[in-house]
C-alpha cells in the first residue's frame, strides 16, 4: 500500500485526486492540500480526512510515501525539491519550473537524493499513441522520415493564465515536444519556430503569442512539425501522424460518438470532445497507474526528470528562434 499526498487540488490536482480515491488500488490518500476552499471540499468530499492549506502538512509528515504535485507551475520546483528532501516520491505535474535553468537544479537535487520523479506527460499513455510507438518500435513503418502533430484547444485559457503559464511553448507545446520524442525513438538537432496572436490581441499584449508552427529536425534525419492554436471553433483538436520507409500511421479526433447521420443533405458526423480532461481521461488513469505501479516494484519511473528536461529545452529552443527568427540547434541551449 503506497501512502500518497496530494499538493494542489486544482483542475489536475482533481483528476488525478477522484482517480486515486476510486480507481487506483493499492493506494492510500492520507492528506491534501490546497488554499481554496473548494479544493479543500472536494478533497474532503472524496474521503481524505487530512486536508490543510498548509504545504508541510504532507512534507512533514513521516507516514507519506509519495507526493503528487499539481499546484500552479511557479510552486513546483519548491515542492518537489522539499518533497524530494523529506525522502518522498515525487510525481510532478510540467513544467518542473518555468525557468530551465531552476528546472534542471531540481531534476539534478532530486537525482542526487536518490528519489523516484516522474513528471506528468500524460499523452504519452494515450491507448492510440502509444499503439502508433508500439507499432514503430516493432519496425511496421522501417525507417521514419516525417512527423506531423496537430494540437489546438478549442478556447485560449484566461489572461492571468497567460501572464503565469510560461509561455505556449512551455505551457502547450511542451506536450507535443515530449510526444515527439517519444514517437519519433529520437532526439531533436535542431528548432525552427514562427508563431503569431492571431486568436486575442490581448495574448499578444501579455507577452505571448496563441498561434505557431515548429520545425524539428531529428538527429535519425527525420523531420517533423507540430501546429498549435489557442482556439479551434469546432472543438478539441489533437492529431498525429507519421511517416515511414514502409507506410504511415495516424491518430485522428474521436468524437462525442461515431453516429454518422446520412440524408439527401449530405452526412454529418458527431462533435469533437470539449477539452483535454475529455480527451485524455482515460490517460491521466493510466499515468498515476503506472507511476503507482513503479514504486511498488522499485521500478524506473516511466517519464523521468530528464525527459522533462529535454522537453523544456526544446521549448527554450523554440522561443529563441521566435525570437531571432532563425533555425537554433539544441546545442546552443544551456542547462546552467
Amino acid at each position: 500500500m503506497i501512502k500518497i499526498g496530494i499538493i494542489g487540488v486544482g483542475r489536475m490536482g482533481k483528476i488525478h485526486l477522484a482517480n486515486l480515491a476510486s480507481k487506483i488500488e493499492g493506494v492510500e490518500l492520507i492528506a491534501a492540500v490546497n488554499p481554496g476552499e473548494e479544493g479543500q471540499k472536494f478533497a474532503r468530499d472524496h474521503g481524505i480526512k487530512n486536508v490543510s492549506p498548509n504545504v508541510e502538512t504532507i512534507i512533514d509528515n513521516p507516514e507519506i510515501e509519495a507526493v503528487l504535485i499539481s499546484s500552479p507551475s511557479d510552486t513546483h520546483s519548491e515542492y518537489a525539491v522539499k518533497a524530494a528532501k523529506a525522502g518522498k516520491a515525487v510525481f510532478c505535474e510540467k513544467p518542473i519550473d518555468k525557468s530551465l535553468q531552476e528546472a534542471s537544479k531540481t531534476v539534478r537535487t532530486i537525482s542526487d537524493l536518490g528519489v523516484p520523479l516522474m513528471i506528468g506527460f500524460n499523452q504519452r499513455f494515450d491507448s492510440n499513441f502509444s499503439k502508433v510507438r508500439s507499432e514503430i518500435v516493432q519496425g511496421h513503418l522501417g525507417s521514419l522520415r516525417h512527423l506531423h502533430i496537430i494540437s489546438r484547444d478549442p478556447m485560449p485559457p484566461p489572461i492571468s493564465y497567460i501572464k503565469k503559464s510560461g509561455g505556449l511553448f512551455k505551457d502547450m507545446t511542451i506536450h507535443d515536444f515530449d510526444m515527439a520524442r517519444f514517437i519519433m525513438g529520437s532526439e531533436v538537432d535542431e528548432v525552427y519556430a514562427v508563431g503569431n496572436c492571431l486568436v486575442d490581441p490581448a495574448i499578444g499584449e501579455a507577452g505571448d503569442i496563441d498561434s505557431a508552427t515548429v520545425l524539428l529536425r531529428f538527429e535519425n534525419g527525420a523531420v517533423g512539425t507540430i501546429e498549435n492554436s489557442r482556439e479551434s471553433k469546432y472543438g478539441y483538436d489533437q492529431r498525429l501522424e507519421v511517416f515511414g520507409s514502409k507506410g504511415t500511421i495516424k491518430v485522428d479526433n474521436p468524437l462525442k460518438s461515431n453516429v454518422i447521420i446520412a440524408t439527401h443533405l449530405g452526412s454529418t458526423m458527431d462533435n469533437h470532445l470539449n477539452f483535454f480532461m475529455d480527451r485524455y481521461e482515460s490517460s491521466y488513469l493510466e499515468e498515476i497507474k503506472v507511476f503507482v505501479e513503479a514504486l511498488q516494484n522499485k521500478g524506473p519511473m516511466p517519464v523521468s526528470g530528464e525527459d522533462g528536461l529535454k522537453a523544456m529545452v526544446l521549448a527554450e529552443a523554440a522561443n529563441k528562434s521566435l525570437k531571432e527568427n532563425r533555425p537554433v540547434k539544441i546545442s546552443e541551449i544551456s542547462l546552467d
